[in-house]
Protein backbone atom coordinates (compact mmCIF):
# COMPACT_ATOMS: atom_id res chain seq x y z
CA UNK A 1 0.00 0.00 0.00
CA UNK A 2 1.45 3.16 -1.15
CA UNK A 3 1.01 6.87 0.89
CA UNK A 4 -1.37 8.13 -2.12
CA UNK A 5 -3.59 4.76 -1.86
CA UNK A 6 -3.97 5.81 2.42
CA UNK A 7 -5.06 9.29 1.17
CA UNK A 8 -7.35 8.51 -1.10
CA UNK A 9 -8.80 5.53 0.67
CA UNK A 10 -8.37 6.60 4.34
CA UNK A 11 -8.53 9.89 3.85
CA UNK A 12 -10.79 10.56 1.56
CA UNK A 13 -13.35 7.91 2.67
CA UNK A 14 -13.45 9.74 6.15
CA UNK A 15 -13.30 12.96 4.77
CA UNK A 16 -16.49 12.12 2.93
CA UNK A 17 -17.96 10.69 5.72
CA UNK A 18 -16.95 13.37 8.36
CA UNK A 19 -18.78 15.65 5.81
CA UNK A 20 -21.90 13.77 5.64
CA UNK A 21 -22.05 13.33 9.47
CA UNK A 22 -21.29 17.22 10.23
CA UNK A 23 -24.40 17.55 7.64
CA UNK A 24 -26.79 15.94 9.84
CA UNK A 25 -25.87 17.91 13.06
CA UNK A 26 -26.49 20.52 11.17
CA UNK A 27 -29.46 19.58 9.38
CA UNK A 28 -30.69 17.71 11.87
CA UNK A 29 -33.64 20.32 13.56
CA UNK A 30 -34.10 21.21 10.21
CA UNK A 31 -34.92 18.06 8.19
CA UNK A 32 -37.62 15.72 9.58
CA UNK A 33 -35.64 12.53 10.76
CA UNK A 34 -36.70 9.82 8.42
CA UNK A 35 -35.66 12.14 5.45
CA UNK A 36 -32.00 13.68 6.92
CA UNK A 37 -30.37 10.69 4.59
CA UNK A 38 -32.09 11.48 1.78
CA UNK A 39 -31.21 15.18 1.82
CA UNK A 40 -27.60 14.58 2.53
CA UNK A 41 -27.16 11.77 -0.12
CA UNK A 42 -27.38 14.17 -3.23
CA UNK A 43 -25.10 15.86 -1.76
CA UNK A 44 -22.68 12.95 -0.76
CA UNK A 45 -22.75 11.66 -4.23
CA UNK A 46 -21.56 14.87 -5.55
CA UNK A 47 -18.99 15.11 -3.35
CA UNK A 48 -17.97 11.80 -3.75
CA UNK A 49 -17.81 12.43 -7.68
CA UNK A 50 -15.40 15.00 -7.12
CA UNK A 51 -13.32 13.08 -5.30
CA UNK A 52 -13.01 10.39 -7.31
CA UNK A 53 -12.50 12.62 -10.68
CA UNK A 54 -10.68 15.44 -9.50
CA UNK A 55 -8.26 13.61 -6.66
CA UNK A 56 -8.09 10.21 -7.32
CA UNK A 57 -5.27 9.51 -9.91
CA UNK A 58 -4.96 5.60 -10.04
CA UNK A 59 -4.22 3.38 -12.81
CA UNK A 60 -5.48 -0.18 -11.81
CA UNK A 61 -9.49 -1.01 -11.23
CA UNK A 62 -7.95 -3.05 -8.21
CA UNK A 63 -6.69 0.07 -6.47
CA UNK A 64 -11.00 1.31 -6.83
CA UNK A 65 -12.01 -2.17 -5.50
CA UNK A 66 -9.68 -1.77 -2.52
CA UNK A 67 -10.44 1.61 -2.02
CA UNK A 68 -14.15 1.11 -2.12
CA UNK A 69 -13.85 -1.52 0.52
CA UNK A 70 -12.42 0.95 2.71
CA UNK A 71 -14.61 3.76 1.86
CA UNK A 72 -17.85 0.92 2.93
CA UNK A 73 -16.05 0.15 6.21
CA UNK A 74 -14.78 3.58 6.94
CA UNK A 75 -18.64 4.44 6.81
CA UNK A 76 -20.02 2.04 8.26
CA UNK A 77 -17.78 1.21 11.36
CA UNK A 78 -17.82 5.22 12.15
CA UNK A 79 -21.60 5.03 11.46
CA UNK A 80 -22.27 2.52 14.12
CA UNK A 81 -20.10 4.66 17.26
CA UNK A 82 -20.90 8.13 16.15
CA UNK A 83 -24.65 7.68 14.92
CA UNK A 84 -25.95 4.06 16.30
CA UNK A 85 -24.40 4.27 20.01
CA UNK A 86 -23.70 7.65 20.22
CA UNK A 87 -27.41 8.63 19.70
CA UNK A 88 -29.40 5.41 19.52
CA UNK A 89 -32.20 6.44 17.89
CA UNK A 90 -35.52 5.55 18.82
CA UNK A 91 -36.67 4.15 15.54
CA UNK A 92 -33.55 2.38 14.54
CA UNK A 93 -30.84 3.66 11.76
CA UNK A 94 -30.20 1.59 9.41
CA UNK A 95 -33.45 2.40 6.87
CA UNK A 96 -33.13 2.01 2.75
CA UNK A 97 -31.19 5.19 2.83
CA UNK A 98 -28.81 4.30 4.60
CA UNK A 99 -28.29 0.57 2.93
CA UNK A 100 -28.41 2.98 -0.75
CA UNK A 101 -25.45 5.29 1.16
CA UNK A 102 -23.78 1.69 1.71
CA UNK A 103 -23.81 0.83 -1.76
CA UNK A 104 -23.45 3.77 -3.33
CA UNK A 105 -19.64 4.19 -1.11
CA UNK A 106 -19.11 0.68 -2.64
CA UNK A 107 -20.19 1.32 -6.19
CA UNK A 108 -19.24 4.66 -7.03
CA UNK A 109 -15.46 3.87 -6.80
CA UNK A 110 -15.78 0.81 -8.73
CA UNK A 111 -18.45 3.18 -11.48
CA UNK A 112 -15.26 5.30 -11.75
CA UNK A 113 -12.32 2.81 -11.87
CA UNK A 114 -13.88 1.10 -14.76
CA UNK A 115 -14.64 3.83 -16.71
CA UNK A 116 -11.38 5.44 -15.79
CA UNK A 117 -9.70 2.44 -16.91
CA UNK A 118 -12.16 1.91 -20.47
CA UNK A 119 -10.93 5.79 -21.16
CA UNK A 120 -7.33 5.26 -21.02
CA UNK A 121 -7.49 1.91 -22.73
CA UNK A 122 -8.47 3.57 -25.85
CA UNK A 123 -6.19 6.59 -25.58
CA UNK A 124 -3.53 3.85 -26.43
Amino acid sequence: MTKQFYRDALGWGFMLWLIGYALGILLFKAVPQNLLGWVIMPIGIVMALWVLFKKVQADSFKYYVQMAVVWVLIAAVFDYFFLVKMFNPADGYYKLDVYLYYALTFILPLAIGWQKKRLRNNQI
